[in-house]
């Protein structure tokens, strides 16, 4: 049920921890100085890129990406490679800002939609959700079981269920706090990866 843990993920997880304890102590404007903003804003930075993805905004957000990166990535590490992984992860994270920002791009300039492009995005959420269409794939027909609601189901349809959440929360218009589309990215990049690898094929 706890399987032990992998060189990458544990090295993710302290990186991501430490980044939260150490904003939590300087304050929000380091947080946000961290976390990355459209790149029209004049917020914007480009180490932003990388940075945001080891920024989380409460307890709660980090303990579930967290949580999600060990129950998905440690089994994803040991059959990848702690190299391989690394740069799925990554990819993964770069893929969910690519379609968040692209999503913005479109609703500000095509929709006249009234974004506010001062708003920043940050977690690992993408990425996670990156790892989640990886174990989906590769574990379809493993049981896992959730914290909430605490009931076992197949890793295949987990996956399908919350993807088809996050496409309805996404487009359904309502403003969440939460960068649906980010998400939806990371799955994607994801899928396009093991595509890519042949994984899919096989």
């Amino acid at each position: 049920m706890f399987p032990q843990l992998t060189d990458v993920v544990k090295s993710l997880i302290i990186i991501n921890v430490m980044m939260f304890i150490g904003t939590q102590i300087a304050g929000n404007e380091v947080k946000y100085m961290l976390a990355v903003f459209y790149p029209t804003s004049e917020y914007f930075q480009p180490y932003q890129l990388i940075t945001h993805m080891f920024m989380h905004a409460s307890v709660t957000h980090i303990f579930f990406n967290m949580y999600g990166l060990f129950m998905f990535g440690v089994p994803l590490e040991q059959k990848f490679g702690s190299k391989k992984f690394l740069i799925y992860y990554l990819l993964t994270g770069f893929g969910a800002l690519l379609l968040y920002m692209l999503i913005m791009y479109i609703q500000i300039n095509y929709m006249a939609m009234a974004i506010n492009i001062n708003v920043p995005m940050l977690g690992a959420s993408g990425a996670i959700f990156g790892l989640l269409a990886g174990f989906g794939v590769l574990f379809a027909n493993h049981t896992i079981r959730l914290l909430i609601p605490p009931i076992p189901m197949k890793a295949k349809y987990f996956v399908l269920i919350f993807g088809v959440l996050e496409l309805y929360l996404a487009f359904s218009g309502r403003d969440t706090g939460v960068a649906h589309f980010a998400h939806i990215g990371g799955a994607i990049t994801g899928f396009l990866i093991m595509a890519q690898w042949g994984i899919l094929r096989r």
